[in-house]
């Protein structure tokens, strides 16, 4: 007798055998025990995934002996034909090879005939989307309405090709990958139960290859069995799969993040002249800086990132030192040369290319840190025009009436009242700009306004004056008597003629300073305005 590879061997026999798709046979079991079975059903997902044999369970299910029942026997006539694959009411059909309008003509014809023994005739038909748009016509009606007797289980890998005609015809059921740890699992209790000794690495290593396919993972299992003498170990399983070692893939990454180009094109040669296939590995550089990049976000994430505990960890050193941005960009770059890679006759020479303009990328400054440097210079630019402002109240408390000005500087008091007011009443905000506090008494306040008259009117409406009458009291600790007067023509142009030299000393100040000119050069921009505050 031929050998039964362990796909075939362990294919599921019974809903609950069938790993990874409870929402499917959960709905199943429910229809079967409620009677409410649909007469054609439609099972969509990728390869290797369960959609055959949950239909060959199912039409067990359906003409068991003991059934209709959720839990067939596997024992009588009728399930032991159908498991192996002879049984005359259950017609299995390549979609692919028998995909014309004569062979839907020919079902069409043979389901008007009861079934054998059977309880019903059940017609399987795999990848359903290869069949052509006539042949699909032709199975609309039957497929509507077909006799009692009759049960439809369609299987697809694209079912987006299907007509929308057939579809709506059909109960579909969408079938998951599976997830890594029940493939994982699945192969372990298959390698305890032949006494197949293989370590958990290498074993996670045939699972990633799968590519969340149960059939590949066991093809896979079934190819290193063959290849090892007893023991696999984790060099024979890297062979056969034409994978590159971990510990080069962490060696590499770590050089294209130091910048160290002539390492890593070293390794790169080194894996190339070990034969291993580079278009896999720039899929799995790709792989590995998207683990990395999801750790440097949330290290809280790490069950997005399916590895061993040991490179989870060997992973979280490596990004330590790295910013966010940085590794974003390495991905990114990584990811946009990869079509390039797959489809070049000169795989090496277009990795070595792509390490060599990894290696030049400048690091980039977070956004956090370039605004929390911004925000240093905003203070030195204040403390700074703090000074200036000092010196100029200066000036004019001395040409000032003495016998109405306080000692309080009315500069520094009106900032800190403008302070006040952006937290309690921005709306006030934009008239208080247009205006200064030229006068400060005992128990008055003088604000001269050197906008329009919009802002005076502004500033003196009852609601207002309200405002500021409220702040100034709280703010002297006493109840103060506020003046809001035009600004003369006279005092006015020197007002300004004076805040114009100021405002340009100071943007000149600002523009020139180093930190501005590094956010300039680091986002290539240019400044728009710079506002006096």
């Amino acid at each position: 007798m031929s050998y039964l590879v362990l796909a075939r061997k362990y294919r599921p026999q019974t809903l609950e055998q069938v790993v990874g798709q409870a929402h499917v046979t959960r709905t199943l079991k429910n229809a079967i025990q409620a009677n409410r079975v649909a007469h054609a059903l439609l099972f969509a997902g990728p390869r290797g995934i369960g959609k055959t044999s949950v239909a060959r369970i199912l039409a067990k299910a359906m003409n068991c002996k003991e059934g209709p029942t959720p839990t067939p026997c596997n024992v009588c006539t009728s399930c032991r034909e159908i498991t192996d694959g002879i049984a005359v009411d259950v017609f299995e059909i390549d979609g692919a090879s028998n995909r014309g309008i004569n062979e839907i003509r020919e079902l069409r014809e043979n389901i008007k005939y009861m079934p054998g023994h059977s309880r019903y005739k059940i017609y399987i038909i795999d990848e359903v989307h290869m069949l052509t748009a006539e042949a699909f016509n032709a199975l609309l009606k039957t497929l509507e309405e077909p006799p009692a007797h009759v049960l439809f289980i369609f299987a697809t890998t694209e079912a987006q090709k299907i007509p929308v005609t057939i579809l709506s015809r059909c109960q579909r059921h969408d079938f998951r990958r599976i997830g890594l740890e029940d493939i994982l699992k699945h192969l372990k209790d298959i390698c305890q139960g032949i006494s197949f000794e293989i370590s958990e690495d290498s074993l996670r290593l045939l699972v990633r290859e799968a590519d969340g396919s149960m059939r590949d993972a066991l093809s896979l299992l079934d190819q290193v069995m063959a290849y090892s003498e007893g023991a696999a170990s984790d060099d024979q399983v890297l062979d056969i799969l034409g994978a590159v070692d971990r510990k080069v893939i962490f060696d590499l990454s770590s050089a294209l993040l130091a910048h160290d180009v002539v390492k890593a094109l070293n390794l790169l040669d080194g894996v190339y002249n070990y034969g291993h296939d580079l278009k896999r590995l720039s899929r799995q550089m790709v792989e590995h800086f998207r683990h990395l990049l999801i750790l440097k976000m949330d290290h809280s994430a790490s069950p997005l990132v399916d590895v061993p505990a040991h490179e989870l960890t060997l992973m979280e050193q490596q990004v330590e030192n790295i910013s966010l941005e940085s590794l974003n960009q390495v991905f990114t770059t990584l990811f946009q040369a990869e079509v390039g890679i797959r489809l070049s006759p000169q795989p090496k020479l277009a990795l070595e290319m792509l390490f060599i303009k990894l290696a030049q990328l400048k690091p980039v400054v977070s956004f956090d840190e370039i605004i929390k440097k911004l925000g240093h210079l905003a203070k030195e630019i204040k403390i700074g025009r703090g000074i200036t402002e000092v010196r100029e109240v200066r000036e004019y408390t001395t040409e000032s009436e003495p016998e109405s000005a306080s000692s309080e500087n009315p500069a520094q008091v009106w900032q800190q009242l403008l302070a006040v007011f952006r937290e309690r009443y921005p709306a006030l905000v934009p008239n208080l700009e247009k205006a200064t506090l030229t006068r400060i008494g005992r128990d008055f306040l003088e604000i001269k306004v050197t906008g329009n008259s919009f802002y005076t009117a502004r500033l003196r409406d009852k609601k207002s004056m309200a405002s500021l009458q409220e702040v100034c009291d709280q703010f002297f600790k006493r109840k103060m008597k506020i003046k809001i007067v035009d600004s003369g023509k006279g005092a006015l142009q020197k007002s300004q003629h004076k805040e114009s030299d100021r405002a340009r000393r100071l943007k000149r100040e600002a523009l020139a300073h180093p930190l501005v000119t590094d956010a300039l050069e680091v986002f290539q921009g240019r400044v728009v305005d710079v506002k006096i505050l």
